[in-house]
């Protein structure tokens, strides 16, 4: 039986057909190279391309398009780009810039694209991210409420780092590199490095190497030799990678010994591009303490800004300052003198303060800014007054040994209780009466006479996070003892 279709039947299939016709048609939107030089090239007729997307040249050289002017686009090379030439084609892939992230990466030195640079072969990591990532917003974020704890006196007691939070170092290269890497005590760490110097480098790895922190350690390397994109792209390159570790509920830190800028953008103060300002608070502000529906993970941000004759108050320094929760101010006048670690004590500080804070250190510590601030101005007035009343003397006095309490060799942190003994000491008044220069030779000793005769100081306040009122008198007993014995000898 042959069934009979109506005209209006065969209208409506044909209507039908038509309106779910689809015609597949790749088409690559393409341009061509109107200037190239310094790793950047400026292409005419990728009409639609994105800010942030990459592109590819004919010879394969891929690119990443951040400029978008009126009659062409600015295209940074992520490569050497020496075949390059104007005239050359241009095509649009589609896509944004993922860099590889995980655990595979720990232990590894990377490019500022993610591929292995040390020799170790190739990084089995099967996940990637944009490496241009929208900040956590304010209801995904929690205060800075946990210590990280750097194991360095001076930090610990008078300009904490909390994890989650943005700690400028404003610093000279011979302070930092005595500073060394306490910060990497017991964390997820992305170390960026700019330095250009390919020895340099290799020294910052071996050195995590024999401290064991290279196995948690991501290090992205991008030198003065290559190309300007990828000096451009390493901070970005190197916080994505730690954000994964934040966003899977661990803690992270990462820290850029440089922050570089390119691109032909129209200058602004003292030559700079005009939008420094948001190239580094887009930057910083993925560094973030993440609230509990999240993972509760951190990702804490440590830039090194490196002063010209030690002004803070330059462009670059002032403008990361004011991005960030505070700033470590290292000195090198304090660091030929011999005062190491070479902070500064007026200039550093932290906005996130006792928040950072284990109870213990508060309970030590609470003035000890204040008054080494003030042992500073008695110290510099002293030089020209002929003689001082007894208590400005009492108090230059406990200074100078205070001063001694906080210095340190690099490369030995001190866990929270052993640093609070020792500057619990200085504070009771137990150094006064002590040459300086036996200060450092007294904690030294002080530490091993305590674990043998007094372990339940240590203990306590490990377990306890505070020093109670008897604990209090343990360490006072505990510090008379050791000192008679101390000065007997």
């Amino acid at each position: 039986m042959v069934t009979k279709l109506q005209a209006d039947e065969i209208s409506s299939i044909i209507k039908e057909r038509i309106e779910n016709f689809e015609l597949s048609v790749d088409i690559n939107e393409t341009g061509k190279i109107v200037t190239y030089a310094d790793g950047v090239a400026q292409v005419y007729g990728l009409n639609n391309v994105m800010a942030g997307e990459m592109v590819e040249f004919e010879d394969g050289t891929q690119g990443l398009v951040l400029n978008l002017e009126e009659s062409s686009v600015g295209v940074v090379i992520l490569g050497s780009g020496v075949e390059l030439r104007e005239g050359m084609s241009v095509k649009r892939l589609n896509k944004l810039l993922r860099v590889p992230v995980g655990d595979a990466m720990l232990g590894r030195v990377v490019n500022a694209i993610g591929e292995p640079i040390d020799g170790k072969g190739p990084i089995e990591t099967t996940e990637t991210r944009f490496v241009e990532e929208k900040a956590p917003g304010i209801m995904n974020r929690k205060s800075v409420h946990e210590p990280m704890a750097t194991g360095i006196k001076a930090i610990d007691a008078l300009v904490p780092i909390g994890r989650g939070q943005r700690e400028v170092t404003v610093i000279s290269v011979p302070a930092f590199f005595y500073l060394g890497f306490w910060f990497l005590y017991q964390l997820m760490m992305g170390f960026v490095s700019l330095l250009g110097v390919p020895s340099t480098v290799a020294q910052v790895v071996r050195r995590l190497e024999e401290h064991g922190a290279m196995e948690y350690t991501i290090v992205v390397v991008a030198s003065a030799a290559e190309a300007a994109a990828l000096q451009f792209l390493a901070p970005y390159t190197g916080v994505t990678m730690g954000e994964y570790f934040r966003d899977s509920g661990r803690h992270g830190l990462i820290v850029y010994d440089d922050l570089s800028l390119i691109l032909r953008r129209p200058p602004g103060r003292e030559a700079y591009p005009g939008d420094v300002f948001y190239l580094h608070s887009r930057l910083l502000e993925r560094a973030a303490k993440v609230c509990d529906e999240d993972g509760a993970g951190s990702l804490t941000a440590l830039p090194i800004i490196e002063t010209l004759a030690g002004d803070v108050s330059a462009y670059i320094p002032t403008n990361v300052i004011s991005i960030t929760d505070g700033q470590i101010f290292l000195e090198t006048d304090l660091f030929n003198s011999g005062i190491r670690p070479a902070i500064n004590v007026g200039l550093s500080v932290s906005r996130v303060g006792g928040a950072a804070q284990i109870k213990a250190t508060k309970q030590v510590a609470g003035t000890l800014r204040l008054d080494l601030a003030q042992f500073r101005e008695l110290q510099a007035f002293a030089q020209f007054a002929s003689d001082l009343d007894e208590v400005s003397r009492k108090q230059l006095e406990r200074g100078q040994r205070m001063v001694e309490v906080l210095k340190q060799p690099p490369f030995s942190p001190l866990p929270a209780e052993k640093q609070a003994l020792i500057i619990f000491a200085g504070n009771e008044g137990y150094l006064d009466d002590m040459d300086a220069s036996n200060v450092v030779r007294f904690e030294a000793e002080l530490y091993p006479f305590i674990e043998a005769s007094y372990p339940a100081i240590f203990e306590s306040i490990r377990s306890a996070l505070k020093i109670d009122d008897e604990t209090n008198a343990l360490m006072k007993k505990a510090i008379e003892e050791f000192k008679a014995t101390f000065v007997a000898e």
